[in-house]
């Protein structure tokens, strides 16, 4: 079978961890992947400095990129950031900007992009987790924000039935620097089996070739020893 042609392919959080396996990926197949993050992407990709917590700075953005393209063809919200601990411990203004970047962004970029997507019959990618499906405590955050895009994925899908693609990527613990950083207490154990990145972009590329028609709503990606599903 010929390789899709994905055409324009907006990676939120493209700079680094998923986000970026998905450009490098969209770029093998000759696509051409736009990152928006508050970060310049390591392979030089074309891509627009933007803080995905301002919701209008972000449809903005997306505008922006459209502008710049022509066509927008795929979405793929890869963004996402934590913040642990008890709701009582973490800082309100941390709490707030987990659900803003990951829940917030999501629906901004989505939303911006929607008219462009129904031009190209294209298709949006939210990146979910397994926390958005089973809570855990010390990440009240992370969970509501997580939880918010599935239930946001599921609404947006039926809302835009036969006008463009909707598929939800609900991915375990990966080899990303998602944990850099945080206390012992919540990194993965040494021995922990996380996915590589470059395995879900995979999984990603397949959600972003399926022409409109047979929907693939959501899939469910981790490592077979994965202690936070089901």
């Amino acid at each position: 079978m010929s390789e899709p042609d994905l055409g324009t392919v907006v990676v939120t959080g493209g700079a680094s961890g998923l986000g970026a396996a998905v450009v490098d990926a969209v770029a093998a197949r000759g696509g051409t992947p736009v990152v928006l993050d508050l970060k310049d992407p390591r392979n030089g990709s074309d891509h627009e400095i933007v803080d995905l917590s301002d919701s209008r700075n972000a449809e903005r953005a997306v505008e922006t990129v459209a502008e710049r393209h022509g066509e927008i063809h795929g979405v793929v919200t890869a963004a996402g950031i934590d913040a642990c601990g008890r709701i009582d411990e973490v800082d309100g203004e941390d709490w707030d900007r987990v659900v803003a970047v990951n829940l917030l962004g999501t629906a901004a970029v989505a939303r911006a992009a929607l008219p462009h997507l129904e031009r190209s019959k294209g298709r949006v990618v939210t990146v979910a987790s397994t926390l958005g499906l089973r809570a855990m405590s010390h990440a009240t955050a992370y969970c509501a924000s997580k939880f918010g895009v599935v239930g946001f994925s599921r609404a947006l899908a039926v809302e835009t039935g036969g006008r463009i693609g909707v598929t939800c990527l609900i991915p375990g613990g990966m080899q990303t620097a998602f944990f850099d950083g945080r206390d012992e207490e919540f990194k993965p154990p040494p021995d922990a089996e996380l996915s590589p990145p470059s395995e879900v972009a995979e999984t990603v590329i397949y959600a972003l070739g399926r022409p409109l028609g047979t929907e693939l709503r959501e899939m469910v990606v981790l490592p077979s020893t994965e202690p936070s599903w089901p």
